[in-house]
């Protein structure tokens, strides 16, 4: 392939790293209200759900490190080059960039609509908006090495965060699980696909794979991650389903943030308002690595270097989150970007294996006949 990724060695990460990038990137704003959404669709089995999505996740990161073996050292968007020619590679390569640069919009206006509801209500959006771009500006000029580094320092720092769940189990109830498979299976499964804005970020990997040394040890560490992933994400929707009554898991917008609401201790009253501000760093690693991730693609369709690219990419971002305010604007995005995300996630990777095969098997021949 004429598009093959050449990258040196000073360049390329170890693979064990992967277990910090994906599993940090999978764990975001999503995770301070997804079980209304779920639990709308699935009640009481909504575990059921997200142990569903957390197998499937595996499953779709086996399909796309098997189509990434088959280039060797190339990313998605090479792939597509190769797949579908130039033209149309390129277009489809730009689509990818704006998934990427909507995921990165969506957990930036998310966090700061979270920042102002529970800690700083009369903060303005443009100056946690550009606070947070400032952030991210430095960490992205410091290239892929500093963002997983990040990544490594969210994981570590914010690891203490999860035992503070422990505190609202004294207040649940076993019984509200039961009965167990009362919702048909259209609703278990609707559940999981309401999962899909809190469980992205994985596909990163689409990206990051010609970076990775040893690649031969991908497979392991990117599954470490994602089981890592959805044991946080099941633990919290148990603990969320025995705590919390019906009527307030449908009407709860961040329900792990009114669990850590109740965490008291004699030194500190809210303890909410830390959490929400410590969330920052939980974030962080979710913004720098879409933003490489569009950077990557935009770089294959034309010529920019990071600088320019950061810059003009920042601006948009930035009056886009100001544009839109209300709970409603920021639902319908979070609404759209998991529909899309679905199956950009699930769906898409297979079309691209197989796609893949055929492509190969076509090269084989032509070769043979040669």
């Amino acid at each position: 392939m004429n598009n093959t990724i050449h990258v040196k060695n000073q360049e390329m990460i170890n693979a064990f790293l992967l277990f910090f990038v994906i599993h940090t990137i999978q764990v975001g704003v999503g995770i301070h209200g997804f079980q209304r959404v779920i639990y709308q669709d699935a009640k009481q089995d909504a575990w059921i759900s997200v142990l569903l999505v957390g197998i499937a996740t595996h499953i779709i990161a086996i399909i796309m490190i098997k189509t990434l073996e088959i280039y060797g050292s190339n990313d998605l968007y090479g792939i597509h080059q190769d797949i579908f020619g130039k033209w149309f590679g390129n277009f489809l390569n730009l689509l990818y960039v704006l998934y990427c640069s909507t995921a990165f919009f969506s957990v930036l206006r998310n966090y700061i609509e979270v920042v102002q509801t529970w800690v700083f209500p009369n903060l303005s959006t443009w100056f946690i908006s550009a606070t947070l771009l400032l952030i991210v500006i430095y960490a992205f000029t410091g290239g892929l090495r500093v963002i997983v580094g990040i990544s490594f320092f969210s994981f570590v720092l914010s690891i203490w965060l999860l035992p503070m769940l422990v505190y609202p189990l004294q207040f649940t109830s076993a019984r509200s699980l039961l009965p167990i498979m009362e919702t048909d299976i259209i609703g278990i499964l609707k559940g999981a696909q309401s999962m899909t804005f809190t469980i992205a970020g994985f596909e990163i990997l689409n990206v990051i794979y010609p970076f990775i040394k040893d690649k031969n040890k991908v497979q392991k560490h990117v599954h470490f991650g994602l089981l890592a992933t959805t044991i946080i994400y099941l633990s919290v929707i148990l603990v969320s389903i025995t705590y919390f009554s019906p009527e307030q898991l449908n009407k709860s917008i961040w329900a792990t943030l009114t669990l850590f609401s109740i965490v008291q201790f004699p030194f500190i009253e809210r303890f909410e308002y830390i959490a929400v501000c410590f969330w920052m760093l939980v974030i962080l690693p979710n913004l720098c690595l879409y933003l490489w991730a569009a950077y990557r693609g935009s770089i294959r369709l034309v010529k920019v270097n990071s600088t320019k690219f950061i810059w003009l990419f920042s601006v948009v971002i930035f009056m886009l989150s100001i544009s839109i305010e209300t709970r409603t604007q920021i639902n319908a995005v979070n609404t759209y970007f998991s529909k899309v995300g679905f199956y950009v996630i699930f769906v898409y990777p297979i079309l691209i294996y197989l796609l893949a095969i055929m492509k190969k098997k076509y090269r084989t021949r032509k070769e043979q006949k040669i």
